[in-house]
């Protein structure tokens, strides 16, 4: 673990631009996959970030894994960060004592990471390209139970006590808690092309899946929910304007919730940010396109503050990354008629 430099890494905001989206000093110098904000304070983890009361942001803290991270969660009580990656491995940092040190294994990357708050107390779950889930106890250096799954994941998200874990080949397992070993359900997803994100409701009670082909479908895990499910085009472009075509597809790379009004955003390779109500089937707010790949999204804990990486997405390949691909992480201070519902359509 090393702290950076504090003096470089404050941006005092003024007045004046206090509408504008503020960019975190001293970011990665790497792609951006995951962000996370602590449960209990505006803290921002891919590195550690402050994030103060005028969109300052200040570099509190690094720890390395040995190859490039993938996921990144909080625990409960905000001392805690976990975070997976290439190396096979998932590292733990305790916010307190400033150390680091490996709390889960694999036999490949590991592509997600999630905290679980049981009424027993706290879990890890860990998704890998290995075709495995795995449950820990953070105490120990053996997993609880591994659960094998038909494909390399791709992407998981938990509110508990639903877990929806979406693999290659468009399999999507999900999981009730309270028999965490077993499936609840399978399904195939059901976008016809492969999967990118899922991203569990709120209310647990169903998730969004988000597709390399510009589509995102809600689904609700109960059958007797099921004529709620629907799925909507979005991240994409026409080729020309005016043509209404929408011939340019772009991947969806992430999906987030807001905490308070159960909205949720998108954000796709085509380097725009958009806000949804599912409930009224409408778009609520469209960001103008950035200058690359937007890569992943996440909402502080009261939903006042939208973070989002402008980084490269690999959604063209090793030979899409170039040295001119932007770096950074923006923030953004959410108003409500942003992200409130809107009365549902009849």
């Amino acid at each position: 673990m090393a702290f950076f430099g504090q003096s470089s890494t404050a941006t005092n905001v003024s007045n004046a631009a206090a509408d504008k989206d503020i960019e975190v000093a001293d970011p990665p110098p790497d792609s951006i996959s995951s962000l996370g904000f602590s449960p209990v304070a505006d803290y921002l983890a891919v590195r550690v970030y402050e994030v103060g009361a005028n969109g300052q942001t200040q570099g509190k803290a690094m720890y390395q894994h040995q190859a490039p991270v993938l996921s990144v969660c909080w625990n409960k009580d905000g001392t805690k960060i976990i975070s997976g990656g290439c190396d096979n491995a998932a590292r733990l940092f305790d916010v307190q004592t400033g150390q680091s040190s490996q709390v889960a294994q694999h036999d490949a990357p590991i592509k997600a990471v999630r905290a679980i708050e049981t009424p027993q107390g706290g879990i890890l779950a860990t998704g890998s390209w290995d075709k495995t889930l795995r449950y820990w106890d953070l105490r120990s250096s053996t997993p609880i139970s591994t659960v094998q799954l038909p494909e390399r994941v791709y992407t998981m998200d938990v509110v508990y006590p639903l877990l929806v874990v979406g693999t290659a080949e468009r399999h999507i397992s999900i999981f009730n808690l309270t028999n965490p070993t077993t499936p609840y359900k399978t399904m195939i997803s059901p976008l016809k092309w492969q999967t990118r994100v899922v991203s569990c409701f709120p209310s647990s009670n169903g998730f969004a899946v988000g597709s390399v082909e510009g589509r995102v479908a809600i689904q609700y895990v109960d059958e007797k929910d099921s004529q709620s499910n629907f799925s909507f085009k979005c991240h994409r472009r026409d080729s020309q304007p005016g043509n209404k075509d929408q011939s340019l597809v772009f991947a969806v790379n992430d999906i987030t919730f807001h905490p308070v009004h159960g909205t949720f955003s998108t954000c796709g390779s085509d380097g725009t940010v958009n806000y949804w109500d599912k409930d009224a089937r409408t778009r609520l707010k469209s960001f103008d396109p950035f200058p690359g790949p937007v890569s992943t999204t996440a909402f502080n804990r009261t939903g006042s503050i939208f973070a989002y990486a402008i980084s490269y997405d690999w959604s063209k390949g090793h030979t899409g990354m170039t040295p001119s691909h932007p770096n950074k992480i923006m923030l953004h201070a959410t108003k409500d008629d942003e992200v409130k519902k809107r009365p549902a359509k009849r």
